[in-house]
């Protein structure tokens, strides 16, 4: 799970809709019994170590971060020196998955790139320039050390945006659409039947 938390550490570097409300730490606290009990006791919490604890308001895309690399994977959420609960990995993807619900409408297409040639207004403009909406955008490194993008945009068929992600430079890995194959795909397929064919 931590893995899979980590890839979001840097998605909220741009995002197509942007919340008026962004999302903080206390909208991670987990809603099961044991996050409303603090697990220092009678220890105040404004004498616990800095690394154990967070600020209610602090983004959440910053606390993930810490939590990853709490020992426990547990951190206590306070205001003030009030304490307010906690946060562990199950409320974390909880709340993760609240920032990234699923959408009909939408493809989902992932892309690379060298870091230097990384750009997310680039990459939206790519998206624009067919008359599409970008919903979403986050990034990983990939085991070759370049920098993988995946985003959403608010097409049925991604094939107008995968042409123009092309036509900007980047190297476009799959892609796939609700009512659609992904073209990645289809392409390697058709690519390995000719070479059948061919054989």
């Amino acid at each position: 799970m931590s893995g899979f938390l980590s890839i979001f550490v840097d998605c909220l570097t741009f995002r197509g809709q942007v919340s008026p409300m962004p999302m903080t730490a206390k909208d991670a606290i987990s809603t099961s019994p044991a996050g409303f009990v603090n697990d220092f006791g009678e220890i105040p919490a404004s004498s616990l170590p800095t690394s154990l604890k967070v600020d209610a308001g602090e983004p959440l895309c910053d606390v993930i971060p810490r939590l990853l690399s709490s020992p426990s994977h547990r951190l206590t959420v306070t205001d003030g020196a009030e304490y307010v609960g906690s946060i562990d990995m199950p409320s974390m993807l909880e709340a993760v998955g609240r920032m990234f619900p699923p959408r009909e409408d939408s493809s989902q297409i992932t892309l690379e790139c060298d870091p230097a040639d990384y750009s997310a207004s680039l990459i939206a403009r790519a998206v624009e320039d067919v008359d599409a909406h970008l919903l979403d955008l986050w990034t990983d490194s990939s085991p070759e050390g370049r920098t993988s993008v995946t985003l959403r945009v608010r097409l049925d068929n991604p094939e107008a945006a995968v042409r123009s992600l092309r036509r900007y430079g980047y190297d476009v890995t799959d892609a796939v659409g609700p009512t659609s194959p992904s073209p990645i795909v289809e392409e390697e397929r058709l690519s390995a039947l000719r070479l059948f064919l061919n054989v």
